[in-house]
């Protein structure tokens, strides 16, 4: 990244030569190299030239190119801190950084503050285009939302996207529990499992968890529970012909 920053910098001063677009004094204008990162991982390469080059001796090292750039790294800010800052770049990071979609309604909560002024007409129209193209398109295991015009819009199905995720996340925990249950039952019983087992468990469906620990006390063998198909519970008759009378 120093190399690249550094090239981009130099073509950047190719053209403003050629273009004559000096200071006054006829010197080449400051130029601020900023290096904006949203990966997830933090950002451990190097920011200065220097870096990427080896050791020079006899003294010569004076004249390798000294150059870095100025690094943001978005992750590296808490959401605490981002908060009170109160700014568009603080919200922008908040919105990618964002796991948990009460944060991000938040934000948007915020952005709608923020920006209530009529002469914030275009900020708000640019994040609601940064919504639809980046924010909703990057979730490829959620349907995508008809294309929204206002940043109110916005608020108004995060809103309702909250309520799903939340549900969501209950029914997946309340799955990884029953997992995790009958996960210590069958260690107790038929003593450690592969782990082809234990995924095995794990990525099955709540009818099948049911079905599968009903089956425990009975079973002799760990394959003759996971070899079966979950499905409803199927109530029997007492006997052959018989019909639940009116009041029974």
């Amino acid at each position: 990244m120093p190399l690249r920053v550094l090239v981009y910098v130099g073509l950047l001063y190719q053209d403003l030569i050629r273009e004559k677009k000096v200071t006054s004094s006829g010197k080449l204008p400051p130029v601020l190299p900023l290096v904006l990162y949203n990966g997830d991982r933090r950002w451990d390469a190097p920011v200065e030239m220097g870096d990427l080059m080896e050791d020079i001796p006899g003294g010569l090292s004076r004249y390798r190119p000294q150059f870095t750039f100025l690094l943001v790294d978005e992750g590296a800010y808490r959401d605490d801190d981002l908060k009170l800052l109160r700014n568009l770049a603080s919200a922008l990071f908040r919105l990618e950084n964002s796991r948990d979609p009460e944060h991000i309604l938040e934000a948007v909560t915020l952005l709608l503050e923020w920006l209530a002024a009529p002469e914030q007409d275009s900020l708000r129209r640019a994040f609601t285009v940064w919504f639809n193209r980046v924010f909703f398109a990057s979730r490829k295991d959620e349907p995508k939302p008809p294309e929204l015009r206002e940043l109110t819009e916005v608020r108004a199905m995060l809103a309702e996207r909250v309520e799903e995720w939340k549900r969501e996340g209950l029914e997946e925990g309340r799955k990884e529990g029953e997992a995790n249950i009958l996960l210590k039952f069958l260690e107790l019983k038929f003593g450690e499992l592969s782990l082809e087992d234990q995924k095995k468990v794990q990525s099955a469906d709540s009818d099948t968890l049911l079905k599968w620990t009903g089956q425990i006390l009975t079973a002799d063998t760990l394959d003759e529970i996971l070899t079966t198909k979950g499905s409803h519970l199927i109530i029997p008759t007492p006997y052959p012909g018989w019909e639940q009378k009116e009041g029974e």
